[in-house]
């Protein structure tokens, strides 16, 4: 299905009856958009919508079996309103969002759907996941000038940390179960990065519910959603393999011609399986076995 606006789709579908998890993928450019798509579908969310400009190509397999939407993402919190908007729509309905040329790695994906996966998560009384978002990027840029490859991509094996979140209303005192999570290439170009985008913690996976709402900096407006666990033990989390940040980085003008290459001693090649994350530890299987 392709509608020309969100409000025409919501209109006309109703999203809150579909018992499978729900994906949107957000479109900022056509890079590797098919596979991202693909991806998903494979994993086992049962509704695609995916938000793209109008003048951007889809591949023909895929149009019958997603909902195409006309979206400008270069509007001000063009995800978070959009996110909102589905989350009034669909309430009670498991939820997930991406950019394009993201995937999403939970804990023995390979052989386990994402319903299974969230059903799991449910009876642990969890309403939200924690997903890191780990930099993929091309080992060689003069190849792939937009550091985007599937079959030579790499990944940083260490350098990732987390610090307190300290809560501004409550005397900046950490809050319980947050933390900030930094890394990556984020981490290593920061100073190509603003502060508030330097971060590689994402909600991506959550049950929507009236009155939630996403923000701009990935947290939600309930604080138990953005909690790494629950107070009893460690809880699933999962990871978001993105080439997004490296494309940002060689698409800017005031960082490309600063970086020749990503890869450094740290670097290493992504094996496309959860149990590289798992052994890296930027995953966490809790209770799940």
């Amino acid at each position: 299905m392709h509608f020309n606006s969100l409000s025409a789709c919501l209109s006309k579908t109703d999203l809150a009856k579909g018992k499978l998890p729900l994906a949107m993928i957000f479109a900022e450019d056509t890079v590797e958009l098919d596979t991202t798509i693909r991806h998903h579908q494979h994993s086992g969310f049962g509704t695609v919508l995916v938000f793209m400009a109008d003048i951007m190509p889809l591949a023909p397999d895929l149009q019958d079996s997603v909902i195409r939407i006309d979206y400008d993402m270069t509007a001000v919190d063009a995800v978070p309103n959009a996110v909102n908007r589905v989350i009034g729509a669909a309430p009670g309905r498991w939820m997930f969002y991406c950019y394009n040329a993201e995937y999403l790695f939970y804990p023995f994906c390979e052989t386990r759907t994402v319903g299974e996966l969230l059903a799991f998560h449910t009876e642990e009384r969890r309403e939200s996941m924690l997903t890191y978002v780990v930099d993929l990027y091309a080992a060689d840029l003069s190849r792939y000038p937009n550091a985007v490859s599937l079959d030579q991509a790499y990944l940083d094996k260490s350098g990732y940390y987390a610090l307190a979140r300290n809560d501004p209303d409550n005397h900046n005192y950490p809050k319980e179960r947050q933390l900030d999570f930094f890394g990556g290439l984020r981490w290593r170009y920061e100073e190509h990065v603003p502060a508030a985008r330097r971060k590689i913690d994402r909600i991506s996976l959550f049950r929507a519910k009236p009155g939630l709402e996403l923000s701009a900096d990935h947290t939600f407006s309930d604080e138990e959603y953005n909690t790494y666990a629950c107070p009893w033990h460690n809880n699933l989390t999962a990871a978001l393999a993105s080439f997004r940040t490296a494309k940002a980085l060689k698409k800017n003008p005031g960082s490309t011609f600063d970086i020749r290459t990503f890869t450094w001693h740290n670097s290493t090649p992504f094996e496309w399986h959860s149990r590289q994350f798992l052994d890296m530890g930027l995953m966490e299987p809790g209770q799940w076995f």
